[in-house]
């Protein structure tokens, strides 16, 4: 586990960040891809990339800064940091809130546009978690099973002490997600659907996964904060699903009409 991935003279280049970097690049140009193979615009891919990345990170700070505010009055700089100091479900947010706002400013079908990106973000969140587990953050709880992980020189998870490698098996359940929602948008009938099973299956996931990490993150009562998203994420996606297919009932019967 590398936090700093290499130096090229004065030019440090972090493993979190280069990983983040590669994810953002694999996710546009798959769907870039596969906009062509399903009658999209591709060029409207990087316009959506760049707003959902831009305020995706505005949105993963905005989280970040909700959660440690304590943290953060004593040490302003924190939010200043672009190494650390991000929530994944703020990133999620501000991302579709960009692409959103895309989709709007251009005049184009958001659903249709959703379906496609959704599943890059799956890929690139996959990236990102290995970034994480290179640099060391949202590390799991201590465990002497065979399948620990013991950090030497991070400056996040505590070192020389087997942890849980939750930053693995994030990356895992992500990589997961990107294969499943290919799948669900080769069988859809609805727009919409893809999008909607991302919230499900991401919030299951996250749910999940945060029972077993251990690094210092906001909490609501005796869920964390990204449990306590999950339940209104998984909520909006299952009311999502079943709206769409009744939608998608009632155009058939029209049609059928």
């Amino acid at each position: 586990m590398r936090y700093i991935l290499f130096e090229i003279g004065s030019l440090t280049v972090y493993s979190y960040g280069f990983m983040i970097a590669l994810g953002i690049i694999a996710a546009v140009f798959t769907a870039d891809f596969r906009a062509k193979k399903y009658g999209l615009n591709g060029d409207h891919v990087y316009g959506i990339a760049i707003l959902g990345v831009l305020l995706g990170i505005v949105g993963a700070k905005l989280l970040f800064f909700l959660t440690e505010i304590q943290d953060i009055m004593e040490d302003p700089s924190l939010l200043l940091s672009m190494s650390e100091g991000f929530v994944v479900y703020g990133g999620i947010i501000g991302g579709i809130i960009g692409a959103f706002l895309y989709c709007k400013w251009k005049k184009l079908p958001v659903l249709k546009y959703f379906d496609l990106a959704i599943p890059s973000l799956a890929l690139a969140q996959g990236f990102g978690r290995i970034g994480c587990f290179l640099a060391g953050c949202c590390y799991g709880r201590e465990t002497e099973a065979w399948y620990g992980i013991t950090f030497k020189n991070s400056p996040f998870a505590p070192n020389n002490i087997a942890l849980i490698p939750t930053q693995l098996l994030s990356s895992a359940a992500d990589f997961l997600h990107f294969f499943l929602l290919i799948y669900i948008t080769k069988k859809k009938k609805t727009d919409g659907i893809v999008v909607s099973s991302y919230l499900i299956l991401y919030s299951i996931g996250r749910f999940l996964i945060e029972t077993l990490r251990n690094d210092p993150r906001g909490n609501v009562s005796v869920l964390s904060t990204s449990q306590f998203i999950s339940i209104f994420t998984l909520m909006i996606g299952i009311a999502s699903v079943i709206w769409l297919r009744k939608k998608g009932a009632k155009e058939e019967h029209v049609e059928e009409a």
